[in-house]
């Protein structure tokens, strides 16, 4: 089969590989039809990642048809076609009892974090992704979901991952009528975030970046204020100046850990690796949000540590809300929210690439290249 193959930071290129293989009984093998790269491959594909090997098959967000099944898998069968969330979960330990289906302890028994995640480095499990044309998907009476008949396919595969965690990084601020949410990063995530906040009641959405035409794309798709903080001196006092000096109510850092915007930051964090990452977005997110707010926080950190200004959480009384999302718990709400018109989700996406360019493909999102906001890869 052809897949994607990760050969080094900046290196990828498409291949043929063995093909997947039942390996227990609760397996299922997928035909890919539609698979995303991620604004969080990214961070695989510059090497931002710990223990991401070469040889490693990326791509956390697919659909597909499933075309052979293990002896106990019981809730989906041959010829389904199916969205598959990006969390591998057991959907029995006691977090995925919780609905954590992001901190599954059985997929990643060996970790003191982070549930498992198709493609997504060896901290995260060591499982091929969906950047295929085939791939093995684990515990599949749990995550596999049937796409209902009316949807269309582009709109399914953006509930794997972009819709649920744009939708939870909303949730987790605890958005209240009337409320003032600041949103760092107009990457798909952070547009999603920005149009899913309007369904809890805010006054104002506000989304901070640095790349023009993202920001006018976010303006148009989530309805919200955008502002490059290339333009401002200090982003954190632009929010406080347009909030009566009391700071956004909300914050949420969509960006993670290549955040642009501060020499320190890029250099200890991006250049040198002496922390997990640019916390850039994460320490305005905590300086711009007011006494007693929220900050939620979604973009992708690794594991060692970050510097982060744990003064200001505990002197401001912050709430600080992370997690990988939980797309099992969300999708019921969110197929609905769908297929009811109310998210638009394949209006993120901007590029259809057919996968034998996958190394085409991660170049134009890597760079900016295109006005790209998200790209779909075809097998």
């Amino acid at each position: 089969m052809l897949a994607m193959n990760y050969r080094g930071p900046f290196r990828v290129r498409a291949e043929q590989r063995p093909m997947p293989e039942i390996l227990h009984p609760e397996d299922a093998i997928v035909r890919v039809t539609r698979t995303c790269i991620c604004g969080s491959d990214l961070h695989l594909y510059h090497g931002m990642v710990p223990d991401t090997r070469v040889g490693s098959v990326f791509g956390h967000e697919f659909t597909g048809v499933i075309v052979e099944t293990g002896p106990l898998v019981t809730n989906v069968k041959i010829g389904d076609q199916v969205l598959v969330p990006f969390n591998i979960a057991c959907g029995k330990c006691n977090f995925c009892k919780q609905g954590l289906y992001g901190n599954c302890h059985e997929s990643n028994a060996m970790a003191t974090a982070v549930g498992s995640i198709f493609g997504y480095s060896h901290t995260a499990g060591g499982f091929d992704g969906g950047q295929a044309e085939y791939v093995r998907v684990p515990y599949a009476n749990v995550g596999p979901t049937v796409i209902p008949a009316d949807m269309d396919p582009d709109d399914a595969v953006l509930l794997t991952d972009v819709v649920p965690t744009g939708y939870q990084a909303a949730e987790m601020g605890g958005i209240k009528e009337g409320d003032t949410v600041v949103i760092f990063g107009a990457g798909p995530i952070g547009i999603m975030a920005a149009r899913c906040a309007w369904f809890f009641g805010p006054s104002r959405v506000i989304i901070i970046d640095h790349i023009d035409y993202r920001l006018e794309f976010a303006k148009n798709y989530a309805k919200c204020e955008a502002y490059n903080f290339k333009s401002m001196d200090d982003p954190v006092v632009f929010i406080k100046r347009i909030t009566d000096w009391y700071g956004a109510d909300v914050c949420i850092d969509c960006v993670g850990c290549e955040a642009e915007g501060n020499a320190l930051q890029t250099f200890t964090g991006k250049m040198t690796l002496m922390q997990a990452g640019s916390a850039t977005a994460f320490q305005w997110a905590i300086n711009s949000v007011k006494k007693g707010g929220i900050v939620s926080v979604v973009g992708v950190y690794g594991p060692p540590f970050n510097f982060a200004p744990i003064g200001n959480i505990l002197n401001k009384g912050i709430t600080l809300r992370a997690n990988q999302a939980s797309v099992k718990r969300l999708l019921p709400k969110l197929i609905d929210h769908v297929q009811s018109g109310r998210l638009n989700p394949k209006g993120l996406i901007t590029h259809r690439i057919p996968l034998q360019e996958v190394s085409d493909a991660y170049h134009i999102f890597s760079s900016k290249l295109d006005e790209c906001i998200k790209t779909v890869l075809i097998p």
